[in-house]
């Protein structure tokens, strides 16, 4: 499933091409994804000019004129992929087809169907069922030291698991949890209720830190994700422990061939991968 940086990826690359632009004809072209489309989907957003795109936690916001905000979601799948209207014929999965006023054409593939569209009244976006309860972003000023030991202050949980929590920090994902714990020399099995003081300051830097780095790289690859213009992303080139059981990790200087180097273990059902040696 595509993660933040994935996301940011997308919302970057959509916003030269949708900002500013009317949607001139939208095909839905089934009557749902994840969920049902909202009543008379595509004839609300025909003929609406984009003022934004932002972003919040995983969910793709296009704001647009009328005070309302189409949220997106990629789901396990989904891609959002840039083109001209040449009429070449759309793709299977291909179940959304925006086309702006300069030509352009925005095609939602999403041959899972685990992605979701709907469209909320701006102002309600914050008590929107699915984002009502997100924490903080982790990019934003409300996230740092401080605010993820207050987050964490009494969990009794592997502090792994308590990152995917999206109450604690919004849009954090799989991969990037296990980066930024390894960064932070933190072991994945610590309960959370420890990471106080230097350690929570360690691991927000570090969560940051890792994000920013994916942003710049373009989101990591994996199965499905591509750019909204079809480049890959490649972050999975730099990524420390995640994928690498077996192997040494950057800057270890044990032997990984009889220590067993880099771990793997499943919690809550997701691999986590890790370096006993450096992360307690």
């Amino acid at each position: 499933m595509p993660e933040l940086p994935e996301v940011e990826t997308v919302v970057r690359g959509l916003r030269p091409h949708l900002e500013g632009r009317r949607l001139v004809r939208v095909l839905q072209r089934r009557p749902d994804l994840r969920f049902p489309f909202p009543k008379n989907f595509a004839a609300r957003l025909q003929g609406r000019r984009v003022l934004g795109i932002d972003r919040r936690a995983k969910y793709i916001l296009v704001r647009l004129d009328g005070e309302e905000t189409l949220l997106c979601h990629l789901g396990m799948s989904g891609r959002m992929v840039l083109g001209r209207n040449d009429g070449a014929p759309l793709e299977t999965h291909d179940h959304v087809v925006f086309e702006t006023d300069a030509g352009e054409v925005i095609r939602f593939n999403d041959a899972r169907r685990f992605g979701i569209m709907d469209l909320v009244a701006s102002g309600a976006l914050a008590s929107h069922k699915l984002l009502c309860d997100l924490g903080p972003e982790p990019l934003g000023n409300r996230f740092d030291g401080r605010s993820l030991a207050s987050s964490l202050k009494g969990r009794r949980t592997p502090i792994k698991s308590a990152l995917l929590d999206q109450k604690v920090v919004a849009g954090l994902g799989n991969i990037y949890a296990c980066e930024a714990l390894f960064l932070a020399g933190l072991s994945p099995r610590r309960q959370a209720y420890t990471v106080q003081g230097g350690r929570a300051e360690r691991l927000a830097w570090a969560v940051r830190d890792v994000l920013l780095r994916a942003i710049d790289a373009g989101g990591s690859s994996l199965r499905d994700f591509v750019h909204a213009d079809g480049e890959l992303g490649y972050f999975q080139h730099h990524w420390a422990v995640y994928g690498r059981e077996g192997e040494a990790c950057p800057g270890c200087d044990c032997d990984h061939r009889k220590r067993g180097g880099i771990r793997r273990l499943v919690q809550s059902g997701r691999s986590t991968f890790y370096c006993p040696t450096r992360q307690r």
